[in-house]
């Protein structure tokens, strides 16, 4: 491995080493008003942002969300720390889910742990999720590791010119596929949780034919 990539990879685990979550002591104590809500959301993740201009949040992407009854309505036009949450992790799901299957993850979290009254609310859930993916970036850095080192080993008998952009575009895809792989495993979960759903809650002409 030249300085060249070696300063690459750095570069890379770095940046898996910044990622984080906001942590539950850095949320408002009070409700706050739909301008408010995109300006926090865009100061707290500023460090997932691609390029500086880009938005985390804004005010037709939450309209959207409850639109779709991804997010319940706000109270009086504020919204509470558990909005927050549940917009932090719908933030997280639209870069690889559809609005259907963030849904059918989401409305049992919803329904079971939003404004929950016992101590397994919707704070202990965020806890417990981004406590395991914080816990889980040292075993991501060593597997994009290992794939950055198998795709150095690739095009052996390319064009000396052409080698480092063809490991770049290997190592591209082998990144590419683990997270389509994935995807499919995510997507095959949702549509479990989907037939679950269905079993427990049958067509409204099904009720209706009960009553």
């Amino acid at each position: 491995m030249n300085d060249n990539s070696k300063e690459y990879v750095k570069s890379i685990l770095d940046s898996l080493s910044k990622l984080d979550h906001i942590k539950p002591e850095d949320f408002p104590n009070i409700d706050l008003y739909m301008d408010q809500v995109t300006t926090f959301m865009d100061t707290q993740l500023a460090s997932s942002k691609r390029y500086p201009e880009d938005k985390i949040l804004t005010k037709t992407m939450i309209n959207n969300y409850a639109k779709n009854k991804l997010l319940p309505p706000p109270d009086k036009k504020r919204y509470s720390k558990e909005h927050l949450l549940m917009l932090i992790f719908i933030y997280y799901f639209k870069n690889i889910l559809s609005i259907s299957d963030i849904q059918t993850l989401m409305t049992p979290i919803t329904e079971k742990y939003f404004q929950s009254e016992s101590d397994h609310d919707l704070t202990y859930i965020y806890e417990e999720v981004f406590h395991m993916e914080k816990s889980s970036i040292f075993a991501l850095q060593k597997d994009v590791l290992k794939s950055y080192q198998t795709s150095e080993d690739t095009f052996p008998d390319a064009d000396p010119e052409e080698r480092e952009f063809l490991h770049r575009f290997s190592f591209i895809c082998r990144l590419a596929f683990d997270v389509y792989a994935r995807k499919m495993i995510i997507e095959s979960l949702i549509d479990d949780l989907a037939k679950d759903q269905t079993k427990k809650d049958p067509p409204a002409d099904k009720k209706n034919k009960k009553k």
